[in-house]
């Protein structure tokens, strides 16, 4: 690649990157941080990296930056998706973004990648598990339980209507 391919990189594919990566963590700062590690991970391998590729690469590389970070705080611990976000009754939503964001919120990590992945980025089932090394029928599976998570949190009245 060279550095005018790497420089349309940058441009096109930094505020895609960021928003997954800010959707998964919740966290402006280090967002910022993993999607610099990742550009400068690409950077580093600039001579190996097709243009082609340099999209994939990139998330991927985000991707596990990101896990590592995660691992490393110790922020995420498995398990304790759904009750570490148990919601007051006197807490309403009147906003549809604040309420998929929350349901969105509730997923187990690896579900909200993966999903994320699939709906928001609009990467292939095969891209998918390139990028969070999964076989294509994990990522079904995982993005199918997410989907089912969102809907059964979505249709849920309680979850739309001020208490």
């Amino acid at each position: 690649m060279t550095v005018d391919e790497y420089n349309k990189c940058v441009d096109s594919y930094a505020d895609g990157v960021y928003r997954f990566i800010l959707k998964n963590i919740k966290d402006e700062d280090s967002a910022g941080d993993i999607v610099q590690d990742a550009f400068a991970k690409m950077w580093e391998k600039v001579k190996d990296i097709s243009y082609e590729k340099s999209r994939s690469y990139l998330f991927t590389a985000a991707y596990h930056t990101m896990i590592d970070r995660i691992r490393k705080d110790k922020r995420w611990e498995p398990g304790d998706n759904m009750e570490r976000f148990e919601r007051s009754g006197e807490q309403g939503y009147s906003d549809l973004k604040e309420i998929l964001d929350d349901a969105l919120e509730r997923l187990p990590e690896i579900q909200r990648s993966v999903l994320l992945l699939r709906d928001y980025e609009g990467y292939s089932y095969k891209e998918i598990g390139t990028i969070t090394d999964l076989s294509e029928a994990q990522v079904k599976v995982y993005i199918y339980r997410a989907r089912m998570a969102m809907k059964k949190y979505l249709v849920s009245m309680e979850n739309l209507i001020d208490l």
